[in-house]
């Protein structure tokens, strides 16, 4: 682990594609890393979970292996689309020293493993602010790390616009 070697703690951070991920990689950078120059407080990985195909076609019937080729496509132009994001995100905030991870998997899991992976100190997400009902079908991945990873996990809220 360089990052130990350094000095340097680890913060992983989760994004998907959404704006709620994006808003807390900007939210992270702006607060922990701006203005730090050459000695940032944190080792910075950012890592995007990608769906595997099959889960998201899930029971659809003989038909759904059609689709598979395609989908993949387009989970990967997604991952690609992500990593392009928060490398300008880093960019604009004079982040350099990152490191960048499309992990195929369950965004529950794959940021838990990030974690061990790295030995991380903080793991940073973004709240989607679901309602009960919807957190309950789709899960929370920010309930579940917050309960599962093995650090500090930070959830940050994008503010409501106010009127």
């Amino acid at each position: 682990m360089a990052a130990a070697a350094a000095g340097n703690t680890v913060m992983v951070v989760g994004i998907d594609d959404s704006e709620h991920s994006l808003y807390a990689l900007q939210w992270t950078l702006l607060h922990f890393f701006s203005g730090r120059g050459l000695d940032p407080p944190f080792k910075l990985v950012v890592v995007h979970a990608k769906r595997i195909a099959t889960s998201v076609v899930g029971f659809a019937g003989s038909g759904a292996v059609d689709v598979l080729p395609f989908l993949e496509l387009d989970l990967e132009r997604i991952a690609a689309r992500v990593m392009d994001k928060a490398k300008e995100l880093c960019t604009a905030n004079s982040v350099a020293d990152v490191e960048y991870e499309v992990v195929e998997g369950d965004p529950r899991n794959v940021l838990c493993e990030a974690v061990e992976k790295h030995h991380a100190d903080m793991l940073v997400v973004g709240s989607h602010g679901y309602g009960a009902i919807k957190r309950t079908v789709l899960g929370s991945v920010s309930d579940y790390c917050a309960h599962h990873a093995h650090c500090t996990v930070m959830i940050v809220k994008k503010p409501k616009p106010k009127h």
